[in-house]
């Protein structure tokens, strides 16, 4: 398929456009880059948003979509049902461009079906060249390119400027004063605390840097000026969160399970510096532009790091690393070379080089 000349989509008939998005819930983040790029080159548009019924929470008081479409296409028991149903919505909708950043056979497929029974979708735009997208800049395998360099190719080719450096994510009021009040319960003070992710979903274990490590880089950062270490986690990372919590009990605020998706970008915000593992959460917290670092081991640092230049990762040199072993491994070396002084060290450099800087800390 030929490449599309780059200003064909960007004219005053784009009226309608939906963008298509299931999951993950890192990726669905890191597609708010897009998201911005689109409302602003298309202000007057009317944008509809088709996520996973999961993630249509993150969006509920998003003011670039006028329609949130979340139906469950990937509901084993009712995959045909939902299939249809989207594909009618999807021909009802009368959209002038299709933006589908998921551009999977599945994805494809149901808009190629759509189109097929009359939707009319003039723009069609995917990262690949196959049937039906028109616009595409070429297949850029998954397995080895960053989605978002994928993301912005596809649009870029399209006329569409892909100048947003990180996620862009609305919180709503309720979710500020949550976490207003969670600060206010633990004396948090703004510039005063490290926000922990140590955990990631239990399917991919190995991911995890190890509640030893946290411990080790939650005591340095104390001993360096930082007043709070707080933990953020899931339910089934309680384990790991409860560890370092109890070692680090003089400093340490537990927020395990106490926080929804949306407070995790105002308290990241208001922390100092965030150090997670390679988990969806953490293209969240890139969304509040203050210093993280990013643990990584199984996974390719190149594929997997969140948006921005406020985040570095740091991976240990070996020669079985982005093997991708996320639930089986004899030895774990990536994660246990990886010591706390390393951590530190990178975080160290990373205030250098961008000039950050937190009251009382002295890394």
């Amino acid at each position: 398929m030929a490449k599309r000349d780059s200003r064909q989509a960007v004219n005053d008939n784009i009226r309608r456009i939906l963008v298509v998005k299931w999951s993950a819930m890192g990726d669905v983040v890191l597609s708010t880059t897009i998201f911005e790029d689109l409302a602003r080159a298309f202000p007057d548009a009317e944008i509809h948003l088709n996520t996973l019924p999961a993630w249509a929470p993150l969006f509920e008081q998003d003011d670039r979509f006028s329609r949130i479409i979340s139906i469950d296409v990937r509901n084993k028991g009712a995959r045909l049902r939902n299939a249809i149903k989207w594909i009618r919505v999807v021909r009802a909708g009368r959209y002038d461009m299709v933006v589908d950043l998921q551009t999977t056979d599945r994805s494809a497929i149901m808009l190629g079906l759509a189109q097929l029974f009359g939707a009319g979708i003039r723009w069609r735009i995917g990262n690949t060249t196959r049937w039906p997208f028109n616009i595409a800049p070429g297949d850029m395998p998954h397995n080895t390119v960053h989605a978002l360099k994928r993301y912005r190719a596809a649009i870029e080719l399209a006329g569409i400027a892909a100048v947003t450096p990180r996620p862009v994510l609305h919180i709503p009021q309720r979710n500020i004063d949550r976490v207003q009040a969670l600060q206010q319960e633990h004396q948090l003070q703004p510039g005063q605390y490290a926000l922990l992710l140590p955990g990631c979903q239990a399917a991919g274990y190995l991911k995890r840097w190890g509640e030893d490590n946290y411990i080790g880089l939650g005591q340095r950062l104390h001993q360096a000026g930082l007043r709070h270490i707080v933990i953020i986690g899931a339910r089934d990372e309680m384990k790991e969160c409860d560890a370092i919590s109890d070692a680090c009990a003089d400093f340490a605020v537990n927020l395990c399970g106490q926080t929804e998706l949306m407070d995790i970008v105002p308290l990241a915000q208001d922390a100092c510096l965030t150090v997670g593992n390679d988990t969806g959460t953490g293209h969240m917290v890139s969304a509040a532009e203050r210093p993280m670092l990013v643990i990584c081991g199984p996974t390719d640092p190149a594929r997997v790091k969140p948006a921005g230049d406020n985040v570095i990762t740091l991976q240990a040199d070996l020669p079985c690393i982005n093997c991708y072993c996320v639930q089986h491994c004899d030895h774990h070396s990536c994660m246990k070379m990886i010591t706390p002084e390393m951590a530190h060290s990178a975080l160290r450099e990373l205030f250098e080089q961008q000039s950050w800087y937190c009251e009382g800390l002295r890394l």
